[in-house]
Order: C-alpha cells, then structure tokens, then sequence
C-alpha cells in the first residue's frame, strides 16, 4: 500500500476538529486515506474544515459538546450512521484558561477539568467498544501538553487537567494492551492556534506589552526560537494512529522544539 495512503478505509473520530490542531489532524488524517468525523460544537468552523477535505471523507458532527454524555452520544450515533464503528479516537478537544492560583475559582476549575479531562474520559468510554471490536488497528490518540509534563505559572487547572490526561493515557496503555488497542499522547508546547492567539491577546490587554513582546515570552522556552506549526502535531498524530506505530503504547511524545525532554 502507497505509505501516504496508509489510513484508507479508517474512521477516525476527532474532537475540537473546527480549528487549530484539531483542523490540522483532520486534514492529515483525511489525506491518508481516513474517514474523518469532525467533532465540535459550532458548526461553521466544522463545515470550513469539511470542505478542505476531499468530498466523501468528513462528516461535521456540530453539537458535539465533549462535557455533555447525551451531545456525545447523539454525534456518535450520527458519525456511525455516516462510517461505520470508530477506528482512530483523538481526544483534541480543550480550553486554557488561566488565572493566578488565588484568583482560580472553583467554577472555572471545574470548567477546565471538565474540558480537557474528564471529556477524554467521557468520549473514550463512549467508542470504547467500537474500538475493541477493531482490535490490533485501534488507536486512541490524547491531546495533551507540555503542560502535561512539567509545571507553568497561572494555569494550575489546565496543568492539572493535562497531567491527568498524561496519566490515563498510561493507565489505559497498560488495561487495554492486550486487545492490541494503542493509546498515546502527543504534547505540544506553544502551537500557532487560535488559543494561543488568545492568551497573547490576553497578556497584551491585562500588561500593555506589545503582541510581539507577548510572543517572545511564550517562545522563549522553544530552543527553536518559535510556535509550533499545528501541522507538526498532526504528524506526530497521523504517525501514532498509522499501522507502522503498532508497537508504540503508553507514550508521551513531545512536540516543543527541545522545550521540555521526557525521559
């Protein structure tokens, strides 16, 4: 089989999928040769995503609120109906709102582990039979951060959140190994997404820094000096989910420019 075709006939399953990474693993996965449900919850970002990709391969689950059991079961019923059992799980979806730990309310605590966590939970358990019944083939690809792996100031609940997901990804590598289904994780340092947009927007609003200021603080940490491209993230995804990563299980990959080295 052409390499670059190594996901045909695939159903993978991709949450926050509208913009930023999410968009970037869709159109890699799709390029493949995958069946790409779109997951997320606005329509217009999924729709503009679905009409990169090549006609028959994405089917835009809007509604898709990774937080709400019965929006989740609802898309999965749809994503079905449109291809078939799900294949290839990314849990992408997630926020990063950031507060002094003394100013982190409850409410937005709760809010942030709902988002980037327990949804991984929620989707995972959902499709978990569909993934099984694929065996050897199945992977489940977790989203997660730097922030998963070391400590940033004034995130405590997203590095709360993103280690709990570097932590179940582990926990499930190790329970479901024996049905040959892979779970991994790939974290990302500072990616050129809309989030990232926003917290640059955000530190020029509450410092009167400049934008360009506010990206060299963000940067800093990169040895490379820059963002990471979410398509770098999306090959690292596109790599995990392919035949060739059978034997890759529990891991952790980081995709940061040399920020943080997991040992």
């Amino acid at each position: 089989m052409n390499d670059t075709r190594r996901l045909l006939g695939r159903h993978a399953l991709v949450t926050g999928a509208g913009t930023g990474i999410g968009r970037a693993v869709a159109l890699r996965l799709a390029a493949e040769g995958a069946r790409v449900t779109l997951a997320g919850r606005r329509a217009e970002p999924l729709a503009a995503t679905a009409a990169a990709m090549a006609d028959g391969s994405a089917f835009a689950a809007a509604g898709f609120d990774v937080t709400d059991q019965a929006a989740i079961e609802r898309g999965l019923v749809a994503a079905r109906a449109a291809f078939g059992p799900v294949d290839i799980l990314v849990n992408n979806a997630g926020e990063a709102k950031s507060a002094p730990f003394h100013r982190t309310s409850l409410e937005l605590w709760d809010e942030v582990i709902a988002v980037d966590l327990t949804s991984v939970f929620r989707v995972t358990r959902a499709v978990l039979d569909d993934l099984k019944a694929r065996g050897a083939e199945a992977r489940i690809v977790n989203v997660a951060s730097t922030a998963g792996l070391v400590g940033y100031g004034y995130v405590s609940a997203y590095c709360a959140a993103k280690h709990g997901v570097v932590g179940l990804t582990r926990s499930l590598a190790v329970e479901l190994a024996k049905t040959g289904i892979t779970v991994n994780a790939v974290c990302p340092g500072y990616t050129d997404t809309p989030l990232v947009r926003e917290a640059i927007a955000t530190i020029v609003a509450k410092t009167g820094r400049s934008a360009a200021e506010a990206l060299a603080d963000l940067t800093a940490g990169n040895p490379q000096g820059r963002l990471v491209d979410p398509a770098e993230v999306a090959d690292a995804v596109a790599w995990l989910a392919s035949p060739g990563a059978g034997s890759i299980n529990g891991q952790a990959i980081v995709v940061a420019g040399g920020e943080v080295m997991a040992g």
